[in-house]
């Protein structure tokens, strides 16, 4: 069974850090990453990693954020560093398969306040 589990939200102030973490199991991900929903607006994209190490990130994230990964304990991280209020979201950990399977966690809620 595929399963995805993220922890490392909260609440921080402007300015702040915090480190997303998602421990999968079940299976081999081709690329891993995050996305992230805030209230009344369209999941979108933050940040993802191959398991070759290539990464993307939204132009908004960049240079504050760094995702990472270790394909040993098939877990990725998100660094989010330089938080705003308008990073405050539900952050999904999601994953893809060789296969193009995709599985998401169950999401952990990041709040900054201002």
């Amino acid at each position: 069974q595929v399963q995805l589990v993220e922890s490392g939200g909260g609440l921080v102030q402007a300015g702040g850090s915090l480190r997303l973490s998602c421990a999968a199991s079940g299976t081999i991900f081709s690329i891993m990453g995050w996305y992230r929903q805030a209230p009344g607006k369209q999941r979108e994209l933050v940040a993802t990693i191959t398991s070759e190490g290539r990464t993307n990130y939204a132009e908004s994230v960049k240079g504050r954020f760094t995702i990472s990964r270790d394909n040993a304990k098939n877990t990725v991280y998100l660094h989010v560093n330089s938080l705003k209020p308008e990073d405050t979201a539900v952050y999904y950990c999601h994953a893809r398969t060789i296969s193009l399977n995709f599985y998401w966690g169950q999401g952990t809620q990041v709040t900054v306040s201002s």
